[in-house]
């Protein structure tokens, strides 16, 4: 018989004890992880890459998509800087979010070592779900965000240059859905020339001579 007060079991061990909270902190991590791998789905965020892109489909990660390629869709490329020194694809649709917006306007990412690696290309739920953009302002906006595919550059072109990384990021993945969808040299702008007076993005500092002497015409 026990005295009054006191426990009818037996005390556990220091080590039952730290057997036991490790074994719940690890428990509430892989929840953690769970749920946080579940939201990521929900928002349509597939993995970053610096893969070398392929010359077919089904070797490109940026192909590896959930809907059907659109090819009937898909009519030009525009090209933008983030506008900040910093981001990465959560960052950038909380923007979008913040504007009204229903995600991340953009179909691709580029980042510049701050907030994603340098030249890593994030794929957005956009482009997996094959949808259209809300990247384009302008007199034609609603052309391009519907018919155009939306790149954008993580910095702020008007302050400093892009990294070598990211424009060889960049022009890869021009010159891969130039090729793939067929789409003119022509048909690659920059956005301050479909929103002349609405944009100076990418930035003074954004190398176009560069760009167009890399730039492909599948016509020819």
């Amino acid at each position: 018989m026990s005295r009054t007060g006191s426990s009818q079991f037996p005390q556990p061990s220091l080590r039952a004890k730290i057997v036991w909270s490790s074994f719940l902190a690890s428990m509430t991590l892989m929840a953690g992880l769970l749920a946080l791998g579940d939201q990521r789905a929900r928002s349509g965020f597939p993995a970053t890459h610096t893969g070398l892109i392929g010359d077919s489909p089904a070797r490109d990660p940026i192909f590896r998509i959930d809907a059907p390629l659109d090819r009937s869709r898909w009519k030009g490329i525009i090209i933008h800087h983030s506008g900040e020194p910093a981001g990465d694809a959560e960052s950038m649709r909380r923007l979008f979010l913040a504007y009204g917006f229903q995600g991340m306007g953009y179909h691709f990412l580029i980042g510049n070592g701050n907030g994603m690696g340098d030249g890593v290309i994030h794929v957005g739920e956009r482009w997996v779900k094959q949808l259209q953009g809300a990247h384009a302002r302008g007199a034609q906006a609603q052309y391009h965000n519907e018919h155009s595919i939306g790149l954008c550059l993580i910095g702020n072109g008007n302050r400093r240059p892009l990294t070598d990384r990211q424009m060889t990021q960049l022009i890869s993945l021009v010159r891969r859905l130039q090729r793939e969808l067929n789409i003119p040299a022509s048909a690659v702008r920059l956005h301050r020339d479909v929103a002349p007076g609405s944009t100076d993005s990418p930035g003074e500092f954004f190398p176009a001579a560069q760009l167009e002497q890399q730039l492909l015409n599948p016509l020819r």
